[in-house]
């Protein structure tokens, strides 16, 4: 009886360890869908009938990128830039414009340490010209992974070699901001931002929310490193069922005390996101001329979309990893 107990409370804690070590995705799922749905609440009246037409679509493929890190090789580095790598005065010595950057440093750098700048704009102009061809499945697919893109950027850890705390001792602390606090709070976030407005450069926009959020990251640390050492050890963690399965998590109120040091951090990012995902979108549709939207209303989407994203879900299902390099834990 005793050994069959204790094999039982070894694969129970063995599956606890698994499993808080797996990957965080960014802002967990979550919140990228939350970000995606609120910004077509910004859009303005020529946009938003469409957009919450296909909100849900909007909503639910705003984790895809995530995703296709299972099978898509190089999707990785498109979600962070570790800044810091290129030294103390990374944002004056780093080439804004793609072009320039590979001169400098080469692909192979450039894709080694992040690229979300870069891919922000990238996809803007993805969205552009579907809106000019006014195709509905790229607007639509388009327009739900530059909401990651974006999202991604607006997080602090996304921009630092120290991306969960393993240079300082604190691994788990990606997690920690970008989901665990989320699940708890986010429920009660004020997510109406105001109107989308246009932007005159996204790649300079994209590059001032990678420097906003950088100048986060001490700040993100120093806090949390002062309450885990002020915060009695046996309440930091608590276990929780997820499914069938007991998992290890921040507690709750070691998860409260340090959203209130950072001072609601967490919410403030997710709002600046959702402000810049809605401005993208405007943008981008104001720079194709402003097609009638209304013209696609009768369009459905087409089915080799729902056979491609299809085979993507598989890919994540079964976990088929390619390339998850950079920014996994």
């Amino acid at each position: 009886m005793f050994k069959r107990g204790f094999i039982i409370t070894i694969f129970t804690l063995g599956i606890i360890c698994f499993l808080s070590k797996q990957p965080s995705q960014s802002w967990g799922f979550y919140g990228h869908k939350r970000i995606n749905r609120m910004a077509v609440f910004t859009l303005p009246p020529e946009m938003v009938t469409f957009y919450k037409k296909h909100i849900e679509f909007i909503t639910n493929h705003a984790v895809d990128p995530d995703k296709r890190r299972y099978s898509v090789e190089g999707e990785a580095p498109r979600h962070y830039i570790d800044i810091d790598h290129y030294g103390q005065h990374a944002f004056d010595s780093v080439p804004k414009f793609w072009k320039q950057a590979i001169a400098k440093y080469s692909e192979d750098t450039l894709m080694a340490y992040g690229i979300v700048p870069w891919q922000i704009e990238k996809h803007y102009y993805k969205l552009l010209n579907a809106f000019k061809e006014e195709n509905l499945d790229k607007i639509l697919n388009y327009s739900a992974d530059l909401g990651h893109y974006i999202a991604d950027a607006h997080v602090p850890l996304h921009t630092t070699e120290n991306y969960n705390g393993q240079l300082t001792g604190q691994r788990g602390i990606h997690g920690f901001w970008e989901s665990r606090i989320p699940e708890l709070k986010a429920e009660d976030y004020d997510y109406f931002v105001g109107r989308a407005q246009y932007i005159d450069s996204p790649i300079k926009t994209a590059w001032k929310v990678v420097y906003d959020s950088h100048m986060a990251v001490d700040s993100v640390l120093k806090f949390e490193a002062a309450l885990n050492k002020a915060f009695p050890e046996d309440q930091k963690y608590a276990f929780e069922n997820r499914g069938n399965v007991m998992m290890k998590v921040y507690s709750v109120d070691y998860t409260n005390q340090y959203d209130l040091m950072i001072k609601g951090q967490v919410e403030r990012r997710m709002r600046e996101s959702i402000s810049m995902v809605g401005s993208l979108w405007y943008t981008a549709w104001v720079n194709a001329g402003k097609p009638d939207l209304q013209k696609l209303g009768t369009t459905t989407i087409n089915d080799s979309l729902k056979v491609a994203m299809q085979k993507e879900e598989e890919l994540y299902l079964q976990q088929k990893t390619k390339n998850t390099k950079g920014h996994d834990e």
